[in-house]
């Protein structure tokens, strides 16, 4: 019998003996020690004893100095940074609180602000344990292997990576098909670049290769550093003569990963579910209106993703034992990983503050994430897509994309 269950059966058996005889006394004494297993005494003593008053439970160890009003100031800058893990944000929490303050998106008391400015990294990810609880649901894979020219792209692994400078991609494809991968429905070309983790996003219309390789040029076009290499999985719409003849007339080295080894692909892989699900969802979209309304959301997504999210680098791991042990450097923006490059011109420097200084610069709260993807839902029956233009014959020469007369604003190669 628990501790609890015996004061709530002492609780019922006090009142009767209590108001019993002598000799009621003794036989309900007996029933008491073979229920509970006391001695005699100790329960005469338990059921003479009055009941007493409940007390709370002392807390042990020194006293909370971090209250549910830093908790929220934390949530706010978390939900502002997309949702990273607190190794990443906590570098990035001074210049961060400084400029929604400015902004007018937070406002704290000066007590509170110390405390926010002052958490450790394990605070940081205690506190906002409850919020990292809610994690989104899982998307389905829409990717099948491709075996046109699988002989001619060689392969590369995740541990290949490590001498790759400033213009080495890798690229993936997210499908907003819902639950459902039949008929029509939208994509995310997500690029991530290896040395700098630089992150560009481009809205596809279908997942027909013709478009996506339109979409693989505008990235290069936006691109800060010339684009060096490509590496995709296997699936056709990469792994197709347009895209091949395309990476080769630019110079472009195309490799690919394993076949269904995604750990191959693991930086695009990461940004899939950190920004692109973390900011679009998991619904299903096939209009128009989503597709102009995901390439708006993209264009201040990338200013945010690349110029106010924090990312840390794998230094080194070795092995303590039976746990491998990883070693990080201190967190920066895929930003200041570029100009520490030494590779930004003048020009492109120029070009990046005059970007930042637009209205649509600062990092956007939760608030305005969710207001700018609103308008995704309203157009989710597929309307009759644009025409698309006829496929260039794979022997016939890859020239520079042009934006195609279908309406849609999605070139093509």
């Amino acid at each position: 019998m628990t501790r609890p269950s015996l004061r709530e059966y002492a609780a019922v058996q006090r009142e009767r003996y209590l108001a019993a005889t002598r000799a009621e006394k003794g036989t309900l004494l007996n029933e008491v020690v073979t229920v509970t297993g006391l001695h005699r005494k100790a329960a005469i003593r338990l059921l003479r004893r009055p009941p007493r008053a409940p007390t709370a439970r002392s807390r042990a160890g020194r006293p909370p100095v971090y209250g549910s009003a830093v908790a929220q100031a934390l949530e706010v800058l978390w939900q502002a940074t997309g949702g990273i893990g607190p190794q990443r944000l906590h570098p990035f929490v001074p210049e961060l609180l400084d400029r929604l303050a400015r902004d007018g998106e937070l406002r704290l008391a000066p007590e509170v602000d110390q405390l926010v400015r002052q958490v450790s990294p394990a605070t940081l990810g205690r506190l906002l344990a409850p919020a990292r609880a809610t994690r989104p649901r899982r998307g389905a894979t829409t990717t099948h292997v491709g075996t046109w020219l699988r002989h001619e792209i060689p392969i590369r692994t995740f541990t290949e990576w490590d001498d790759a400078g400033p213009g080495f991609l890798e690229v993936d494809l997210v499908a907003h098909c819902g639950s459902s991968t039949q008929d029509f429905y939208l994509c995310t070309l997500c690029a991530v670049d290896i040395a700098t983790a630089w992150v560009e996003l481009e809205a596809i219309w279908g997942k027909r290769h013709e478009r996506v390789g339109g979409g693989v040029h505008r990235v290069r076009q936006r691109l800060p550093m010339p684009l060096l290499g490509l590496d995709s999985d296997n699936g056709s719409e990469f792994i197709n003569q347009s895209l091949y003849d395309y990476c080769r007339q630019g110079g472009i080295t195309f490799t690919r990963s394993r076949a269904w080894k995604k750990n191959d692909s693991a930086h695009v892989e990461q940004k899939n579910g950190a920004v692109v699900r973390q900011l679009i969802g998991y619904d299903r979209f096939a209009s128009q209106a989503a597709y102009a309304q995901l390439r708006r959301v993209y264009r201040l997504a990338r200013l945010h993703v690349n110029f106010f999210q924090p990312v840390q680098k794998l230094v080194s791991k070795y092995r303590d034992g039976a746990r491998v042990r990883r070693v990080y450097d201190r967190a920066q923006t895929p930003y200041q990983r570029l100009g520490a490059s030494g590779i930004l011109s003048p020009a492109t420097r120029r070009g990046s503050r005059g970007a930042l200084s637009t209205p649509e610069s600062p990092p956007p709260p939760s608030g305005a994430r969710r207001g700018a993807r609103s308008p995704l839902g309203s157009g989710r029956p597929r309307p009759s897509p644009p025409e698309p233009s006829r496929a260039r014959h794979p022997s016939r020469e890859v020239v520079a994309p042009e934006l195609s007369d279908d309406g849609s604003g999605n070139p093509e190669l």
